[in-house]
């Protein structure tokens, strides 16, 4: 039959468990996680590959009203991926009575694109009456017509194995477009970028991490490859954030290098010397020519 493939965007609101059910479905973490919304920033793809089907799985930024250009930027990377994939994973999270008017206006978006949707209710661990999951069913098959309905938990793994029975269904005689050992299309200093956003998000207060972006300055591994040395910056945009992020006695930043530390390490499997600077950077969330610098290219959406 030959090598097959599909892409597929998971899209739904903030907080609904998209980045866990990529890391989940890829079995490696590729995606950051939190509590916190508006985790993911950028478009992530994660890759599957099992035999000779591939899936390619891109992971959007969880669909908002924009304030910032970061903001729009974002809300501009759901649009583009969704308008070239061969299926659209849509969800939302289980237990809650009404869609929010993000997730009606995004369903609009993708009744009008006429993209073929599966409907995952994520969080069914934390489901107590099942009753819930027939309303929310109904409510959004009363707006679009979804090719398939599967309730899982990115938790526990249930109905993990299902949701990927459906998605191999839009895979395509195409050939495979990442090699097969292939996780990720991220460069390996975005991964260790995002390693270090999320223990900030994670130990920081709430006024900070949204106003809080990383770049990886350098990561050469030494000859003998047993250490890599990776110095990294925090910007963010307020002094006072900047206090919050360093701590007293430098506390704040040593906790998030160390945690930061522990998972690069387990991930490339090598000893990592990791160097933490913080600076601030006013208001550049609005700013074109630093959000370009951090990574986010509104042109580079529309390639």
């Amino acid at each position: 039959m030959g090598k097959k493939s599909a892409f597929a965007a998971i899209v739904g609101v903030p907080n609904v468990g998209k980045s866990s059910i990529l890391n989940a479905l890829i079995g490696q973490k590729v995606s950051i996680v939190s509590a916190k919304p508006q985790t993911t920033r950028n478009r992530i793809m994660g890759v599957l590959t099992k035999g000779e089907t591939q899936l390619v799985f891109i992971d959007t930024p969880g669909t908002h009203e924009p304030k910032t250009r970061l903001g729009q930027y974002m809300e501009k990377s759901v649009r583009s991926s969704i308008a070239s994939v061969d299926a659209c994973l849509l969800v939302v999270a289980a237990g809650k009575n009404n869609l929010k008017p993000a997730e009606v206006k995004l369903i609009k978006s993708l009744k009008t694109l006429k993209v073929p949707v599966i409907l995952a209710i994520n969080k069914i661990d934390l489901l107590k009456d099942k009753s819930v999951l027939m309303r929310q069913i109904s409510e959004v098959s009363s707006m679009i017509d979804c090719v398939a309905v599967v309730p899982i938990s990115a938790k526990t793994g249930d109905g993990l194995e299902d949701l990927l029975d459906e998605l191999k269904k839009f895979a395509v005689c195409e050939g495979h477009f990442f090699p097969e050992d292939a996780l990720t299309d991220q460069p390996e200093s975005v991964l260790v970028a995002e390693v270090i956003r999320e223990k900030i998000l994670r130990v920081t207060r709430e006024e900070v991490p949204h106003g809080v972006a990383v770049h990886v300055e350098k990561m050469p591994e030494r000859e003998d490859g047993r250490l890599m040395d990776i110095d990294a910056t925090i910007y963010c945009e307020k002094a006072t954030h900047k206090g919050i992020l360093i701590g007293k006695h430098g506390d704040m930043l040593k906790e998030i290098g160390s945690q930061a530390r522990a998972e690069i390490e387990n991930f490339f499997g090598v000893n990592v010397n990791l160097q933490i600077w913080v600076k601030v950077k006013e208001d550049w969330r609005n700013r074109a020519e630093l959000l370009k610098n951090f990574g986010f290219d509104e042109k580079a959406l529309d390639m």
